[in-house]
């Protein structure tokens, strides 16, 4: 399929009305200027070598050559489509721990940045294996499916918090189920699974699906990350250590027997984390060594660019146009003139030095963005993003260069800017793919800026465009449950702060005496004022309230203990 990278060059096709008015004027010059000249036939004489017609297919060669170059600067593409390629390899379902748990600092800076620092390096280290991303904490979500587009792997493990999963806690029966869901059930082996997580609490079912696991071939690997000792947890919403309800500090601890069961349960191995790259070498040695399968996979679509051949015919047709000449050929006997190179060899260097920019800006862009996309495949996001910038400011409608600069300042953290690029994306592309790209990758950056009202509607847009999109989809389906979990929330939150002024008053009513009520019986329409209390009535009063309040707390501890609501743990 057949595209225009840049119309909006199709404007300057605008002058070639212009040119044939210029051209035509000058012929009508032309004719005037004769007239001026004197006798009409003697100015024939004069001018018997010069020929109307080769002018005429000058002009015409000139103003092919024109619009040839005008279609050289859309960049006429075509869509490579999806190859197919043939590879070897496993599948490997990474299950990522994401509970605020993994915000302890017992291994510097947190342990979630170090699980996603390993994974990262791990990445690089699988070849041709394809991966999938599963994150958890109190319940297990599909972040990524399996796939060999191990670039978006990494990206989509950049951007893992805590965040992610709203229900906290450690449920690895729920990860170890939802990794096992993601697997082709028809195979017997070429799966693994790699579970990285401090284990906080025991999960009785754990052991469970993971011996149910093994007998389907999942060789489940799980490192362990955190001390045995524990650390605290620096919670940032309140900017002080973690308590939990009753006010005491929370110390999370490495359960390292559970995860070493689980390992030896599902054939696999255990490490504790102490280095990443000792880590990352077994955990490859162990994945290069199970049996691999054949599977072919579709490489990302690309565009095979024709600017060059239009550029090649702009300057054949100026070329031809130099070596013909507006005069006749006179036949002369034994007469030999030399032939007038001089201006046309200056004439063809002034087209060369006007055409040179052209080609020379075409090759800088792709120049800025090859540098761009080595600085960001080395992970140097600053660099990369300078290139690409350039690359865009040169030709605001390149849509490579501004998709690339949202990238890398997505991966830079500067969310606000790679959304304004994509939307430059939005507004250039033609291409509906490229568009669905640009939606996309804007979802997943305004849902982890937690924006689920525009990240929504841009899955929806993506999945307009390319209906069979499965990751735009299962996004799709997370940031609608997140906001119908959100909403959940406030409402209960809502309805407690209902509640909570009610049960205040009840209490202020069981402790302060009903003045009102003995009015009533003493049948005084107005308060009348209290007579003086002795100090002996006093104490014995006081003591009778401080009785009545203890009966009443009393009350409330039975009332507690004996519900099943307990308050739920939130790390």
């Amino acid at each position: 399929m057949f595209n225009f990278q840049y119309i909006e060059y199709f404007i300057f096709l605008a002058a070639v009305p212009f040119l044939l008015l210029f051209y035509f004027l000058v012929i009508n010059w032309k004719k005037k200027a004769i007239l001026k000249i004197g006798d009409r036939h003697l100015v024939k004489q004069l001018i018997k070598n010069y020929s109307p017609k080769r002018f005429a297919t000058k002009f015409i060669l000139i103003l092919i050559s024109f619009v040839t170059i005008v279609f050289a600067l859309t960049n006429l593409r075509s869509n490579q489509g999806s190859e197919k390629i043939i590879q070897k390899g496993i599948d490997v379902v990474i299950a990522l721990d994401v509970s605020k748990s993994m915000l302890a600092q017992d291994i510097k800076p947190t342990r979630l940045d170090r699980a996603k620092q390993l994974l990262n390096k791990l990445v690089d280290k699988l070849g041709n294996n394809r991966i999938g991303l599963v994150i958890f904490a109190g319940k297990a979500y599909l972040q990524m499916p399996l796939t060999v587009d191990h670039r978006s792997a990494k990206m989509f493990i950049n951007a893992v918090n805590t965040d992610a999963v709203p229900t906290q806690c450690t449920v690895i029966s729920d990860a170890l189920k939802m990794c096992s869901a993601s697997f082709n059930t028809k195979e017997k082996k070429y799966k693994s699974v790699i579970l990285i997580s401090d284990g906080e609490d025991h999960d009785e079912n754990a052991a469970k699906i993971t011996g149910q696991m093994a007998n389907e071939g999942i060789v489940i690997h799980t490192v362990g990350i955190g001390s045995p000792q524990g650390s605290t947890i620096f919670d940032s919403e309140i900017n002080e250590v973690k308590k939990d309800e009753n006010g005491n500090t929370v110390i999370t601890k490495l359960n390292e027997k559970e995860l070493s069961a689980l390992a030896k349960k599902g054939n696999g191995l255990y490490q504790l984390y102490s280095n990443t790259d000792e880590v990352v070498s077994k955990l490859a040695d162990q994945l290069n060594n199970m049996d691999q399968k054949v599977y072919t996979s579709n490489s990302s679509a690309n565009y095979k660019s024709y600017f060059q051949f239009f550029l090649l015919i702009s300057l054949l047709l100026l070329v031809i146009e130099i070596f013909i000449s507006e005069k006749k050929k006179i036949k002369t006997r034994n007469v030999i003139k030399p032939v007038a190179a001089s201006h046309q060899l200056q004439v063809l260097s002034v087209i060369i030095i006007l055409i040179a920019p052209l080609i020379s800006f075409a090759q800088n862009a792709k120049v800025l963005i090859k540098k761009g996309n080595e600085a960001y495949s080395k992970n140097e996001f600053n660099t990369a993003i300078k290139n690409y910038k350039t690359a865009a400011d040169k030709n605001p409608s390149n849509v490579t260069a501004q998709y690339n600069l949202g990238n890398a300042l997505y991966k830079n953290k500067k969310n606000p800017e790679a959304i304004q690029a994509y939307d430059n994306v939005l507004q250039s592309a033609s291409n509906p793919l490229d568009k669905a790209k640009a939606y996309y990758n804007k979802g997943v950056v305004l849902q982890n800026d937690n924006k689920l009202n525009e990240c929504i509607e841009a899955y929806k847009n993506a999945l307009k465009l390319v209906p069979g999109d499965d990751d735009a989809r299962q996004n799709l389906q997370k940031a609608l449950q997140q906001q119908k979990q959100q909403e959940q929330q406030k409402k209960e939150q809502k309805d407690k702060q209902e509640k909570q002024p009610d049960k205040d008053d009840s209490k202020e009513k069981e402790q302060k005496p009903n003045e009102e009520d003995k009015d009533k019986k003493n049948g005084s329409p107005e308060p009348q004022q209290q007579p003086k209390l002795s100090k002996q009535d006093a104490e014995e009063k006081l003591k009778a309230l401080q009785q009545h309040e203890k009966n009443l707390q009393d009350k409330l501890r039975k009332v507690n203990a004996s519900s099943s609501n307990k308050p739920a743990k939130d790390w």
